[in-house]
Order: structure tokens, then C-alpha cells, then sequence
């Protein structure tokens, strides 16, 4: 799958969105503990991944840090 990666964090609702620019309509799907994955409407794929309460998660609540490059694989 091509395309370029998008981030988008809410820090009022501390929701982090991961995904593939690119991709129109979709849903998303839950997964389980707050995260859900995105799907791609045409093609059913998993086009991203949405996180509720990330900053509650990570080890440290102020600093959020990801080692790039970043390696993600997406699969149903």
C-alpha cells in the first residue's frame, strides 16, 4: 500500500489517529481496549489506527516519543 503517513493527536480528547493519506470513505472498526482500526470503505483494508487515551498509555505523560523511521504493518 502507497501513500504518505498521516498523524493527528487530540490533545483535549487525547485520541491519536495513524493512518494513509489518500483513502476516502471508511470506519472504524473496534479492536478491542480503545483501539480501533481504520478500513478503507472501497477495498476493506486497514488504512489506519486510532488510539483513545494515548497519553494515559505512554510511560511518560508529558514527553510522547516514536523512533523514526517508523515501521508499521497493518493487517486484518
Amino acid at each position: 500500500m502507497k501513500g504518505k503517513m498521516f498523524i493527528y493527536y487530540d490533545e483535549d480528547g487525547d485520541f491519536l489517529e495513524i493512518g494513509i493519506e489518500g483513502h476516502g470513505d471508511g470506519y472504524f472498526r473496534d479492536i478491542g481496549k480503545g483501539i480501533s482500526e481504520r478500513i478503507d470503505e472501497k477495498t476493506g483494508m486497514v488504512v489506519g489506527i486510532a488510539i483513545l487515551n494515548f497519553r494515559e498509555r505512554s510511560k511518560s505523560p508529558e514527553d510522547i516519543e516514536i523512533q523514526l523511521p517508523l515501521k508499521i504493518e497493518l493487517s486484518h
